[in-house]
């Protein structure tokens, strides 16, 4: 069974920096695109917002406008694992962020900027 598990999560000023981890098993991790996405607070399950996305076959990468030149999304195949370098974070990057493929979703890692 496939099955993905986030963690890095945490509080942070504004300005700083998290780096949050996917480690993906259960399935041909070389062979998909893996995603974050973030659920605001308040919002429903339905409303999570993608945040970038990794093909890991070849590294192809997608960022969201909010988070382009903030963000680095990666992988390292040989841990299936996927990660989000979170820098020059703002109080509204404030969400439960998931690691996300196909039709499994990790259990989520909050991430909260302070102002």
């Amino acid at each position: 069974e496939a099955q993905l598990v986030e963690s890095g999560g945490g509080l942070v000023q504004a300005g700083g920096s998290l780096r949050l981890s996917c480690v993906a098993s259960g399935f041909d991790f070389d062979d998909y695109a893996i995603g974050w996405f973030r659920q605001a607070p308040g919002k429903e399950r339905g409303e999570r917002g993608g945040v970038s996305c990794i093909r890991t076959s070849d590294g192809t990468t997608y960022y969201a406008d909010s988070v382009k030149g903030r963000f680095t999304i990666s992988r390292d195949n040989a841990k299936n694992t996927v990660y989000l370098e979170m820098n020059s974070l703002k109080p509204e990057d404030t969400a439960v962020y998931y690691c996300h493929t196909e039709s499994f979703w990790g259990q989520g890692t909050q991430v909260t900027v302070s102002s």
